[in-house]
């Protein structure tokens, strides 16, 4: 008998409305994810302890963890605290460290659990993957995919705007990403899930495409189900490849070389995107990548988010180390310091000319 069909692994629910939020109760109640309502919501000091007080009177067998930090350690005791409480789920309420974190607890005591994004900082909302720091850094660990997910766009609307800004650069870097996986599977015979692929790149193209702003609740819609669709190509893929090329491992060396001074994911894999997508000769798409994140205030050059040239170059040059194993248009062209450096000037004078400067 031929396998007629596959069964992805997605949340059952995804919800993305302007006061989504104040049906959570009906929604956990309806998808049969908790009817009691006894629920452990991890939090963290700021937007979470703010939706705490709203949501608290409507949730009253909840039981409230706040997380102090995003890192192993912090989940791990997060998870050993929920653990003898008896509920039915975790849910994770708030930006991207407070649901990796709730994520991997909800996987470490077997229970499922429902993302509440606070806001669109990157992809991991609806990823099979937990980043989270340790002492080599920082890491990815896998998970569950959420079992359900809650945008709240009047939420996402009160959120920092370059929050919003760097889910447009992560979502936008899917572009890059595809073309790496297309480059090794070329190359190196790795194998290529079609089906992730056409979910990560239509994420991408569709954030890069909109003609909407970070304040257009239309453009907000697009990028939060970009998103989604990014995190659940990575389950089908069952792994990062859809949505994690040279941009990533350009983003990754910048927090392992300069922890202190990293700048949001969003914003430095939406650079290294533009950077890549320049190194392999895509040159139109790179310049339409530049002015798409130009347009949504996204850094272009390295300089915009505090790095010189020359820090710039040795990311680039480190980059295949945080991935081993990974081919991207960084390995495949193998560069020197020297034509790294070329090629940086390369690229500083094509977005001069894209953007007019």
């Amino acid at each position: 008998m031929p396998v007629l069909t596959r069964l992805i692994p997605s949340p059952v629910s995804v919800d993305i409305n302007a006061g989504a939020l104040d049906d959570l109760a009906g929604l956990l109640a309806d998808q049969r994810i908790s009817a009691s309502g006894k629920l452990a919501i991890a939090i963290s000091g700021g937007s979470g302890a703010v939706l705490r007080e709203r949501l608290a009177p409507v949730l009253p067998g909840a039981d409230w963890f706040e997380l102090a930090d995003g890192t192993i350690d912090g989940a791990i005791q997060l998870g050993d605290a929920m653990k003898s409480g008896h509920y039915d789920a975790v849910v994770g309420l708030g930006g991207g460290k407070i649901i990796d974190a709730a994520k991997y607890a909800a996987a470490r005591i077997g229970l499922p659990m429902v993302a509440v994004a606070t806001n669109l900082s990157h992809d991991g909302i609806c990823s099979p993957v937990s980043i989270l720091d340790n002492d080599a850094g920082r890491g990815s660990y896998g998970v569950p995919t959420p079992i359900a997910l809650v945008i709240d766009l009047d939420v996402i609307r009160d959120a920092p705007v370059r929050f919003v800004r760097s889910g447009i650069g992560d979502a936008v870097s899917n572009i890059s990403a595809i073309a790496d996986w297309e480059l090794s599977h070329r190359e190196t015979g790795e194998p290529i899930d079609g089906l992730a692929a056409a979910m990560a790149r239509t994420a991408g193209e569709s954030v890069l495409r909109h003609p909407g702003g970070c304040g257009d609740d239309d453009f907000l819609t697009v990028l939060s189900e970009g998103l989604v669709l990014s995190g659940i190509a990575m389950s089908i893929a069952g792994h990062t490849r859809p949505s994690s090329g040279a941009c990533h491992e350009i983003s990754h060396a910048f927090d392992l070389l300069y922890p202190k001074r990293s700048a949001l994911h969003g914003e430095q894999v939406g650079l290294g995107a533009a950077f890549a997508m320049h190194l392999r000769g895509a040159h139109e798409q790179a310049a339409l990548i530049v002015e798409v994140l130009r347009r949504h205030g996204l850094p272009v050059l390295p300089t915009e988010i505090g790095f010189s040239e020359d820090e710039f170059v040795k990311a680039v040059e480190y980059a295949p180390q945080t991935r081993p194993g990974r081919y991207t248009i960084l390995e495949h062209l193998d560069l020197s310091s020297d034509a790294i450096r070329d090629a940086y000037a390369d690229y500083a004078k094509a977005v001069s000319q894209t953007l007019g400067g």
